[in-house]
């Protein structure tokens, strides 16, 4: 089944080079709405304004991480619904337990490619 690319996805990433790698990744499977956050706390303010399917958001930022992050949108009533997927440098076992629990879709460690990103977006949009 062939991904919905026209789902508006929020990237997060406090690494400008790093959005951009994202956003090059998106277009090369097709996503074109793609909208960027510096930081968890900027890209809160955007979800409760935007309509967002999909939140694709880095772990280590300031002021706000990206773990504080997926903890507001899952206590957010209106917002709670958004698929999230963590992406981190870090593969630790207690990153990823941590990020289960607090209810991330998915988790993709860095380096990664347009393929393991079509698939994890797959997954968490019930198109695998």
């Amino acid at each position: 089944m062939a991904l919905d690319t026209s789902t508006n996805i929020l990237i997060v990433d406090d690494y400008k080079t790093m959005l951009r790698i994202i956003r090059n990744l998106l277009k090369q499977i097709d996503f074109e709405n793609v909208e960027e956050a510096s930081n968890g706390r900027d890209a809160f303010t955007k979800l409760q304004t935007g309509d967002f399917g999909l939140v694709i958001s880095d772990w280590n930022m300031e002021p706000v991480t990206g773990l504080q992050l997926l903890q507001q949108i899952r206590a957010d009533i209106r917002l709670k619904i958004i698929p999230f997927i963590m992406v981190t440098a870090e593969s630790k076992t207690e990153n990823v337990i941590a990020a289960k629990q607090a209810g991330v879709s998915n988790y993709i460690v860095k380096p990664f490619n347009a393929e393991t990103l079509r698939e994890k977006i797959g997954k968490v949009l019930g198109h695998a």
